[in-house]
């Protein structure tokens, strides 16, 4: 099986992460939109043309059979389109793990932190109405704006980082939030700082392993043998942080080789 992954950066590579833990035989193609980061700043039509873009490459380079939008902003603006257009490719897309968070909450305090991009899409703003309906949550967003910049720049927990975490959690912790919707794929990388700071036990919600399932269910259905190891080749169209490559995949050992390669698409 041949799968396409997509962000405008290192986050949807979290997504690879959960992949690996469960595909196996498969060859895993990422395109990190390094030289078009952050989508968060860019158009719904600069979006979509750059998601057009990269489908066509992965189909056209590497025959993919599947493709994965590993980004909320990405999928919100384009899924719609991409699936109209390539009707035999399976598409999955990325949005926010409220579901699970109303699920694992035990105080019914719930809080996101996300981009101001996919606060303000209409799919968020949906699921929200869709899945808040009639229930009694103190729900406490946060936009987090530069914070992807920092994680691609492997600022983890550099003090500029925690700076602005301290910041933006603090209402969090004022209202004794228990669950805490990590709403971009670049977040679980920083899932450690985040428990730092709030000083008490929550539980972080993450799509990677959702997304991951989603796909082994698909690929069963489409007649994937799930024996070998994996290859995962890794393109950047711009500048991008080899070391936080390296950390992502470092206690990972379900597959062959990585190969990073800087491609102009």
């Amino acid at each position: 099986m041949k799968v396409g992954v997509f962000d405008s950066g290192l986050g949807g590579l979290t997504v690879v992460h959960a992949l690996i833990d469960i595909l196996k035989g498969a060859d895993i193609f990422y395109v990190a939109d390094t030289k078009y980061a952050p989508y968060g700043e860019k158009t719904q039509e600069e979006i979509l043309k750059r998601c057009i873009t990269i489908t066509n490459f992965l189909i056209k380079e590497h025959e993919i059979s599947a493709l994965i939008i590993a980004c909320n902003t990405a999928t919100s603006a384009a899924i719609k389109m991409l699936r109209k257009k390539y009707i035999k490719l399976i598409i999955i897309g990325t949005e926010p793990g409220i579901k699970p968070a109303i699920e694992a909450t035990r105080t019914n305090h719930i809080g996101v932190l996300a981009t101001p991009a996919t606060l303000k899409g209409d799919k968020y703003q949906l699921l929200i109405n869709e899945l808040f309906q009639g229930r009694q949550v103190l729900l406490t967003e946060q936009a987090c704006p530069g914070l992807v910049e920092q994680i691609e720049k492997g600022e983890i927990s550099s003090s500029v980082t925690k700076k602005m975490l301290k910041i933006w959690l603090e209402p969090m912790k004022k209202n004794r939030v228990d669950t805490i919707v990590l709403g971009c794929t670049h977040y679980p990388l920083i899932s450690d700082v985040i428990k730092e700071i709030m000083g008490y036990n929550i539980t972080l919600i993450q799509t990677g392993s959702a997304i991951a399932q989603r796909l082994m269910s698909l690929s069963l259905e489409h007649n994937h043998l799930n024996k070998g190891l994996l290859d995962i080749f890794v393109y950047s169209t711009g500048n991008i942080n080899d070391n936080m490559i390296n950390k992502i995949f470092e206690k990972t050992e379900y597959y062959e080789k990585i190969t990073i390669r800087k491609y102009d698409i």
